[in-house]
């Protein structure tokens, strides 16, 4: 037993799904408030509209382009998986020719460390 030292407890690390969704709603607030402020400064140039148009201008842009941010999210993400799909398929292709070029390569060596040792053999007779 060691004196001295205290043994410390292993650092906790959250879930990362939770930790994901979090920063995912985060990042949905955060783009639906400027999304809002946008909408505020468009309606403040139309000064002949009256406050529940403004706010009716707000809602549907908020709308619209909380749509349009989401159909370019899952486009995004759909694009990645086919990117990874792609990568992992020619990944997969690499790793065999590659597998099968050092298999031809430790024939070609037992090849020759085969013909070599009936080479030396024969000569020492």
């Amino acid at each position: 037993m060691r004196r001295g030292k205290a043994r410390s407890a292993p650092p906790v690390t959250p879930d990362r799904g939770l930790v994901d969704e979090v920063e995912g709603y985060l990042l949905a607030r955060a783009h639906h408030a400027r999304a809002r402020r946008e909408a505020e400064a468009f309606c403040s140039h139309l000064p002949w509209l009256t406050a529940a148009q403004a706010e009716d201008v707000t809602h549907h842009y908020v709308r619209e382009r909380t749509q349009l941010t989401r159909r370019m999210l899952l486009d995004t993400a759909e694009r990645a998986a086919e990117l990874r799909q792609e990568y992992e398929t020619r990944y997969a292709d690499l790793r065999r020719t590659l597998l099968k070029r050092h298999a031809a390569c430790a024939c070609a060596v037992v090849a020759c460390a085969g013909g070599t040792s009936a080479l030396v053999c024969l000569l020492g007779r």
